[in-house]
């Protein structure tokens, strides 16, 4: 298993997406990504001469129901259902306070 990635190339990334890293992070990342890399190394490795693209290992069709359009529901009933309505929307308590100043 050769070093593929160093503390360097950890600190470099860590750098370009603005990550601050301890010491034992370093080295741990060190060594989970060059583990990563080791087992890219191996697929890219395998003998696939003859085999197909794939992007999922079983046959997948998608299920879908026709896009048909349909009556919704009146707006007057369900906002008759509504705690309460106002200009024919439901109204809802203020989340936000008011300026106080």
């Amino acid at each position: 298993m050769a070093t593929r990635i160093t503390p360097e190339d950890v600190l470099h990334v860590a750098n370009l997406a603005r990550l601050a890293l301890t010491e034992r992070e370093v080295e741990e990342f060190t060594v989970q990504l060059g583990a990563i890399l080791d087992h890219a190394a191996d697929v890219e490795a395998l003998d696939t001469e003859g085999v197909p693209p794939t992007a999922h290992p079983l046959p997948l069709v998608n299920v879908l129901r026709a896009d048909v359009p349909r009556p919704g529901v009146d707006r007057d009933e369900i906002l008759a259902a509504a705690p309460e309505a106002e200009q024919d929307r439901f109204r809802v308590p203020r989340i936000l306070a008011e300026d106080e100043g």
